[in-house]
């Protein structure tokens, strides 16, 4: 190193440590009130909606707080070095960040033991720095901050008896009362908290040092604080001056290389690293041990699903440490994935609005004490993960998949957990012992070489472990679920033998490395296993880098639907949501990238794990099963790690004395000596191994980085595109902790506000991409690629987003959902406002009319209506699930936009709930958001009728008859039965001369099919009907069922009941909207035009030629074809491809109508049915005459079958007609395959050559042969027919 202030190049980056710094009171400026949390106290007072000026008179001058328990300022007293080009130190985020809460006096009466605690500094661009502060309290020396206290502490005693006196009662009780309530209230602990007397007590205030390094070497770092720490508080001096050993850590230890130990010196004895080699995990020091007794197993996986699910997770705790330790091993657990969004595992109390923030976060919280979880208010809670660490108890977001194999996962953990001695619920009594291990006086926990863990005689503890209730719970559960599980085998503790190689680290240090490589190895194993196929499914789009950072927002880089397609069923709910967050598009972009550029350090080691698999499996990738598969590599895992510790690699230079000014340094003890800069400003020259060595790396590094910039775009432009396609998605990486002017708040909410929309028009673009592509593919365009699940998945995370945007800058928290509040409030007012004056309702679309003149009356379109549907719903018991609700009643409605926006109308509700700089408040954004909503209009979903299928819906249906050629009202008893694709009516009774009813069952999905009849009583029985009309009351949805036939006997076909198939109108808002955003109806019903032209009632049509009616059969079958290779859960309804418009019925009716002789012999029709009739006759009179026996027989049962079902329909309890009765045939011998077994018994027999011409197409047998094969296609599938098809058909 380059004896100047800055370091020389290479050598730096590769040092154990960059910063050491001291944080304390600044002597000079004397005691200041910490205005960070005085901002903090006035945000909190500003959020209760308390007016300003008493949120001021508590703050600065808190005379309601003992002056003890005031936070007042601290400051970074000393860093060394002074800065570092590649991690510059930034004051106020160190200072804020050692010391969350400022300083703090004691006095000797009160509890004054040492505390570790670590960090993070996460910088814009993702890469971290890890903090580890010693934070002890010190004696005050200077006469001038004695004298401040005291005169605080006057002030505050007036005060508290002023206030008091003025009070109605002058007593004393009421005098401890208004004290804190965290202090006590009895009177000699009153006098003793509320008193600082100079001449009696001794006042001491706290001071931090902190060592801030790349890696989170936390015990290595631990140790050498600690071993500082004694330096000074020990009765002798060190036995060289503190200088030595800070200079030694600073410039002469070098980081270990990957896959080594590194031994250096603190001030009393030797410290050990290790660092994981290049295929292994990444470093970790984080005890994982910690995290389990903390949370407890089952909990933990509950957590880890929240944060894989990118959900807002909040830690809660009143120790700094713990924080970190929960926050560090869960993210720790993701391997090979990394959290994407804002990571603060420490907030500061001056930052809490960041929990204002509408994106995903990990955030910890400093719990106050004797405060519980109800007094929190949090800003957002319908996404929220709330861990309360201390009380081991979590509460999680309404609905969330659970992980794949949870139970099988949980199991394996708990195994290992076991081996190490650990409970898989956790320790319960953890939250007292375990603070009070960590307070235990430094020294103390220096020579327990246990520190507090597991002491020797372990096998007891096993012994107990063995009637575990989690794991008795557990295998009850997994019997109960059917999961077989191999029996439990917990080996006895791994008890250490007494080793002969001495272990140059402590046993429990090994025991917790070891508990920490295995836990991880079970976890990453997980993901080895549910991603072992992911490359097969990356879309490599882009020739180079820089046309795919260019192109980045439009690509798709992962194949969704054909990888979930490819998975076993029970992990789809999970993948579904997983491989929409922004830590799995990550993981992808890096795959991509590693094509051009050095591969990420965890998808290196991600990678070569699935090729081991790949090697030791063969097993065709193709097939994934849901057996679960164990980690096999816990054993090498934990030995090679053992192997580092025990066989040091590297040993730093010892600790020297340096070239220090005489008389300096001098000891005092209980004091941090203030240290010599100008020896700690800088390294020593450039002598030592690992610098030249590194120096030369650099240079090559550097060599080839030209090389790179000659052949690639520019650097900067470079990093610019890269750093933006990276940031895609992701709203704020990163708070910037040390600036908090209002300006800057405005500017982190402006940033948010443009995410949020940012978010708003990815998602929607999303969810009609992947609709419209559904719908095209309906239409016979393309290959569909949305499953209902993935559906479910955008639109949960529609939900989430809207939440997000509601709970944006709110001004006061009501209830968990932001969104349901502002309904509620929306729906108090209007309510008001109508009883006070009947309030114009926004009125739905025109109503429709029908050529009758009958029209269904119009559904009002109202926001409160449909809100009030929502509230009737038993079922939902919660905020949040009413929110939801009613968003997804809107969207299938295609009224979200307008509501909203209707919603938001209301600007003096908007004002009173949100504060200034809310997303709802802004103009621009507000108006594109809704314009975003808006395009969702362009399809149709059915999500709330498909998720709430158990309510009760009312419907209203209308009959509308052709009165031009018929009477409007029949004088028999008409009848209706509604069937969907969740359930039917049953039959209902119409009221006579009443053509509409409504009626109320419970929900029946989609409308498939109705059946109308009458019982033809009465003059004027004969009806001619030209459609039923029926609509779902709620959502709006209304279907058309189209019949254009009579009912009546001796008219038409004879036929009392029809089967109609129904088709879903698009509603005439929509028209309006424009032609052209209306999706064509999925669902196309036989329309008037064919079946009149079919029964001869018009005769104009023209009729299909022989090859227009193959091609008719022939997509008929395809159509069904289809429907059975698509996933169960999209396939639509079956009835539409048999009985609909071009479905197999109509198309067969049209190939038994060619060539057929139906010309009126006096008068009367004459239908197909009247054909097969005759053939059955013939068949049930004549012997056929075969070639030979076996195909004699086969012609037999085949004929004996035909007229078995040809009877039992014409003997059914049920007035349908010969056109009802051919599509029942047709259904029937569809279902159980007979159609080609029967199609040329038809061809061959008698009748056909006096009942059909020379040409028709039943009379050529090559056209009979080819219809055969066709039908034939069908054999494969089990068709499962809809109940009112074929009800009263006993077969």
């Amino acid at each position: 190193m380059s004896g100047s202030g800055a370091p020389g190049p290479g050598a730096a980056p590769c040092r154990f440590a960059h910063y050491f710094v001291l944080c304390g009171i600044d002597a000079e400026s004397g005691l200041e009130p910490d205005e960070l949390a005085v901002l903090y106290k006035w945000l909190e007072a500003d959020l209760h909606g308390k007016s300003s000026d008493t949120a001021n008179k508590a703050s600065g001058e808190n005379f309601d707080q003992s002056p003890l328990r005031r936070t007042f300022k601290s400051k970074v007293l000393a860093h060394y070095p002074q800065n570092i080009e590649w991690n510059p130190f930034d004051q106020d985020a160190v200072n804020m960040l050692c010391m969350p809460k400022g300083l703090s006096f004691r006095t000797q009466a009160d509890n004054r033991d040492p505390q570790l605690h670590s960090f993070i500094i996460t910088r814009e661009d993702g890469s971290r720095t890890y903090g580890f502060v010693l934070t002890f309290y010190e004696e005050v020396t200077s006469k001038q901050i004695c004298t401040a206290m005291q005169t605080l502490y006057q002030m505050h005693n007036a005060e508290q008896y002023s206030s008091v006196c003025a009070s109605s009662s002058c007593s004393m009780d009421s005098l401890a009362s208004s004290i804190d309530e965290g202090d006590a209230t009895s009177l000699a602990k009153l006098q003793r908290y509320n008193s600082y007397d100079i001449s009696r007590d001794t006042l001491y205030v706290s001071k931090c040092i902190c060592l801030i390094t790349p890696l989170p070497f936390m015990q290595a770092c631990k140790k050498f604080l600690v071993q500082l720490y004694k330096a000074v508080t020990s009765q002798q001096p060190p036995p060289l001056p503190l200088e030595s050993y800070i200079h030694n850590i600073l410039y002469e230890v070098p980081l270990p290389p990957p896959g080594r130990s590194l031994k250096f010196y603190g001030v009393y004895e030797p410290i050990i690293c290790q660092r994981p080699g290049p295929n292994e995990l990444p470093l970790s020091d984080y005890p994982l041990r910690e995290v389990f007794e903390l949370l407890g197993l089952e909990n933990l996986v509950q957590v880890f699903t929240c944060v894989l699910l990118e959900m807002q997770i909040l830690l809660y705790s009143q120790d700094y440490q713990r924080l970190m330790t929960v926050a560090e091993g869960i993210t720790t657990l993701l391997f090979p994935f990394q959290w994407q969004h804002v990571y603060v595992p420490i907030l500061p109390a001056s930052l809490l609005h960041f929990l204002d923030a509408p994106v995903p976060y990990l955030m910890g919280l400093q719990s106050k004490e004797g405060t519980d979880r109800s007094k929190l208010e949090l800003p957002q809670e319908a996404n929220l993960c709330f861990v309360d660490i201390d009380n081991h108890f979590i509460e999680l977001p309404e609905e969330f998949p659970q992980f794949p194999n949870k139970l099988e996962f949980i199991q394996e953990i708990s195994e290992v957990l076991l081996q190490f001695g650990i409970p898989p619920e956790g320790n319960l009594h953890c939250s007292d012992s375990a603070t009070k291990l960590k307070n235990l006086v430094l020294s103390d926990l220096v020579n327990d070489k246990k520190n507090g863990n597991i002491p020797g005689n372990a096998l007891n503890m096993y012994e107990l472990l063995k009637g575990n209730e989690t794991i008795a719970r557990l295998q009850a559960l997994a019997k109960r679920t059917g999961v077989t599980m191999e029996k439990m085998t917990i080996t006895a503790p791994l008890v250490e033998k007494e080793k002969d190689v001495k272990l140059q680290c402590e046993e429990v240090e090994l025991r917790d490395y070891k508990l920490n490589v295995q836990l991880r190895e079970v976890f990453a194993n997980r993901f080895t296993q549910m991603f072992a196929d992911y490359e097969a499914f990356v879309i490599q789009a882009a020739p180079d880098l820089e046309s795919w950072l260019t192109n980045r927002e439009q690509m798709q880089n992962f194949d969704k639907a054909s990888f979930l397609s490819d998975q076993p069923e029970p992990y789809l709910p999970f993948l579904s949501h997983f491989i929409e967050t922004q830590m799995f598009a990550t993981f992808i972009d890096n795959k991509i990238i590693s094509q051009w550029e050095e591969k990420d350090p965890f998808l290196r080691v991600f990678d070569s794990r699935i090729e081991k698999i790949r090697l030791y499996n063969v097993r065709a990738p193709a097939l994934r099963t849901s057996n679960y598969q164990k980690c096999s590599t816990l054993k090498e895992a934990a030995q090679s790690i053992e192997q580092r510790l025990m066989k040091i690699d590297h040993t730093a230079i010892h600790p020297h004395l340096l070239d220090m000014k005489i008389g300096q340094g001098k000891y005092e003890q209980g004091f941090f000596p203030k240290l010599q800069s100008d020896v700690l400003a800088t390294g020593p020259t450039n002598n030592n191994r690992w610098a030249s060595r590194s120096a030369t790396t650099q240079r090559r590094k550097d060599r080839l980085r030209q090389h790179s910039e000659h052949i690639g775009l520019d650097n900067d432009l470079r990093e610019k595109y890269m750093q933006e396609a990276r940031s895609l998605g992701k709203n704020l990486r990163q708070p910037k902790l040390s600036d908090l002017s209002p300006a800057v708040i405005a500017q982190t909410n402006s940033k948010f506000v443009e995410g949020l929309l940012k978010e708003c028009r990815m998602k929607t673009k999303r969810m009609l991409v992947e609709k419209m592509g559904h719908e095209a593919v309906e239409l016979g365009h393309g290959e569909a690629n949305i499953t209902g699940l993935e559906e479910n998945t955008l639109i949960a995370s529609l939900c989430d987003l809207l939440e997000r945007i509601w709970s944006h800058g709110l001004q006061v928290k009501q209830g968990k959902s932001a969104l349901w509040s502002h309904l509620l409030q929306y729906q108090e007012r209007e309510e008001k406002q109508e009883h006070s004056a009947e309030s114009p309702v926004a009125v739905g679309p025109e109503r429709r009319k029908s050529d009758t003149g009958i029209i269904l009356p119009t559904l009002r379109v109202s926001l409160i209506q449909d809100m009030r549907h929502v509230q009737n719903m038993s079922e939902i018991k919660t905020d949040v699930g009413r929110a939801r609700a009613w968003i997804r009643l809107s969207l299938e409605k295609k009224l979200l936009s307008q509501h909203l926006k209707q919603l938001l109308s209301n600007q003096a509700l908007a004002k009173k709930l949100y504060k200034r700089y809310a997303f709802l408040r802004c103009e621009e954004e507000r108006e594109q958001f809704l314009y975003h909503l808006l395009s969702l209009n362009a399809v149709d979903y059915f999500c709330f009728t498909s998720v709430f299928t158990t309510i009760v819906i009312p419907y209203r249906s209308v009959i509308i008859p052709i009165k031009k050629l018929s009477n409007a009202i029949t004088t028999s008893n008409p009848w209706i039965c509604v069937s969907g694709e969740l359930g039917d009516t049953g039959v209902m009774q119409i009221p006579k001369n009443l053509l509409e009813m409504t009626f109320e069952c419970q929900n029946l999905g989609k409308l498939t099919t109705v059946q109308i009849g009458h019982d033809n009583s009465g003059l004027l029985a004969k009806w001619l009907v030209d459609c039923v009309m029926v609509r779902n009351e709620i959502t709006g949805h209304t279907y058309k069922f189209p019949c254009g036939r009579w009912l009546g006997k001796g008219v038409d076909d004879g036929s009392l009941e029809r089967i109609l198939i129904g088709e879903l109108v698009s509603s005439t808002s929509d028209e309006e909207l424009g032609k052209q955003c209306r999706t064509p109806p999925q669902q196309k019903s036989p329309t008037t035009a064919r079946r009149l032209s079919i029964t001869s009632l018009t005769g104009k049509n023209t009729k299909p030629n022989a090859g227009q009616i193959q091609e008719g059969i022939g997509e008929a079958v395809n159509n069904i074809v289809k429907h059975f290779h698509k996933p169960e859960k999209e396939r639509g309804s079956l009835t539409i491809l048999l009985c609909g418009e071009n479905g197999l019925v109509a198309a067969l009716e049209q190939v038994f109508h060619h060539g057929f002789k139906s010309a009126r012999i006096f008068h009367k029709n004459v239908f197909i049915w009247d054909f097969i009739e005759k053939a059955v006759a013939y068949f049930e009179t004549s012997d056929q005459i075969g070639d030979n026996e076996e195909a004699l027989l086969l012609q037999r049962s085949s004929c004996k079958t035909f007229c078995h079902y040809v009877n039992a329909i014409n003997t059914a309890p049920r007035n349908i007609g010969k056109d009802g009765k051919f599509q029942i045939l047709v259904c029937l011998g569809t279902r159980d395959h007979l159609l080609p077994q029967w199609i040329p018994l038809l061809a061959e027999c008698p009748p056909i050559t006096r009942m059909y011409e020379e040409n028709a197409l039943l009379r050529d047998r090559m056209t009979v042969n080819s219809l055969i094969r066709v039908l034939q296609t069908l054999q494969d599938f089990n068709i499962v027919l809809e109940g009112s098809l074929i009800k009263g058909v006993d077969v």
